[in-house]
């Protein structure tokens, strides 16, 4: 169980700060550009929300392949294939979990406002100082959020990396994934016991979340 645990807890992690990083300048843009193709970009951000997981998975399952043109590349460094593999289940959760981490961003950027900015530029701010040093600091609870849902959302997930990983221990199997394959083998003790400590852990999310939004209401 400990060896699950820490697998789970090292994916959510893992993907979490790559997501807080990637979801930044995607975030911005939508929230701060200017071009006609912001819905459609927003839309397939926004996808895995509504695209059952599966569907997400199997598809991941394609392109991670070793017959994969995505993979033709990496052949020539002895990487076949990253299905069923760590690294495979890190790209997927990216994928699945990237809507909840740029979308809190990118709210969050909407509310900064244009006077700080044009305050910072008129003070001879350049645009990445503007951002760094007053659009970052103003937008830190958007990070808070979107650090905890993406967090969550990894440790959760059970579609994609089902699909994707196929539950191999030590390797691809993770909580969501555990828990299922304990009632296939009718250990429900077990199964119960995990998925109590899932359920512990997505009421801490909720309420965390609940106190988070109280606080900014307060504060505003």
């Amino acid at each position: 169980m400990l060896s699950v645990l820490w697998l789970t807890i090292k994916l959510a992690g893992i993907t979490t700060a790559l997501l807080l990083v990637l979801a930044t300048p995607l975030a911005w843009w939508l929230a701060r550009g200017a071009s006609r193709w912001k819905p459609v970009v927003g839309a397939v951000v926004a996808l895995p929300i509504v695209l059952p997981p599966t569907v997400l998975g199997f598809y991941l399952l394609i392109a991670l392949g070793p017959h994969s043109v995505l993979m033709a590349p990496l052949q020539a460094f002895g990487v076949r294939t990253l299905a069923f593999t760590f690294e495979g289940l890190v790209i997927g959760s990216l994928i699945y979990s990237l809507p909840f981490s740029v979308q809190p961003l990118r709210n969050a950027f909407i509310a900064i406002g244009d006077e700080p900015l044009e305050a910072a530029a008129c003070l001879g701010a350049t645009r990445w100082q503007a951002f760094a040093r007053v659009a970052l600091p103003l937008a830190l609870p958007g990070y808070a959020v979107a650090a905890i849902l993406a967090f969550a959302h990894t440790v959760g997930e059970f579609g994609v990396v089902m699909m994707l990983g196929g539950g191999i221990p030590g390797q691809t199997q993770v909580l969501s994934v555990e828990i299922f394959q304990l009632v296939e083998q009718l250990r429900w003790g077990e199964a119960h016991r995990l998925a109590a400590l899932l359920l512990a852990f997505g009421f801490t999310v909720t309420l965390t979340l609940l106190l988070l939004e109280r606080r900014a209401t307060k504060a505003s």
